[in-house]
């Protein structure tokens, strides 16, 4: 299973941009985020036994 979401700072899940089984390899994924306002949001990126949170920064430019 592969499983990829965006959470705010305060631990609430944004939105969810992945859920679904995939075979090993590489994949590349465009993301929509221009409701959101700027700031400090993190992915938790699932893919089996793995399990990574990392913190990412989102600047909308006008």
């Amino acid at each position: 299973m592969f499983l990829l979401k965006i959470f705010d700072v305060l631990g609430s899940e944004i939105e969810t941009l992945v859920n679904e089984e995939k075979p090993a390899g590489n994949y590349e994924l465009n993301w929509n985020a221009a409701n959101l306002p700027s700031g400090v949001y993190f992915y938790r990126l699932q893919a089996g036994e793995f399990v990574q949170t990392r913190k990412m920064i989102l600047l909308i430019k006008f």
